[in-house]
């Protein structure tokens, strides 16, 4: 099945004081996701269930993201995850840690439609 990418959202989450990698991760996809809404998928039968979504995270230390949780946040079955080095970690000397920051695309695939036409909207 040839699969057509239909979106890809972007977000940064912010993790300013436990330097937790994951509730970054969280974020940035929490923060992707208030920036779209795809209500196709729910006004064509079937077509959810067709979806795919992959998110790609970017943080200073892929192994510190637990993907699951990261997966929880998202309303689709069968996400993937992909974790790869990126991000930020900003020193904070005043306090002794550093913040971790995190970025994210997210991105909702479904197989190739033939005979869809875009047209004007009738507002």
């Amino acid at each position: 099945m040839s699969l057509q990418r239909l979106i890809i959202e972007m977000g940064m989450g912010v993790d300013l004081h436990g330097q937790d990698h994951t509730k970054a991760a969280r974020r940035a996809v929490e923060d992707a996701l208030r920036h779209s809404s795809m209500p196709v998928l729910r006004a064509i039968d079937g077509l959810k269930a067709q979806a795919r979504v992959k998110v790609t995270i970017g943080v200073p230390r892929p192994d510190a993201v637990d993907r699951e949780a990261v997966a929880c946040v998202l309303p689709h079955d069968g996400v993937e995850i992909v974790v790869v080095e990126g991000g930020l970690s900003v020193a904070d000397a005043a306090y002794g840690g550093a913040h971790v920051i995190a970025s994210a695309a997210v991105e909702l695939f479904l197989p190739r439609q033939h005979g869809w036409r875009l047209g004007r909207s009738e507002v």
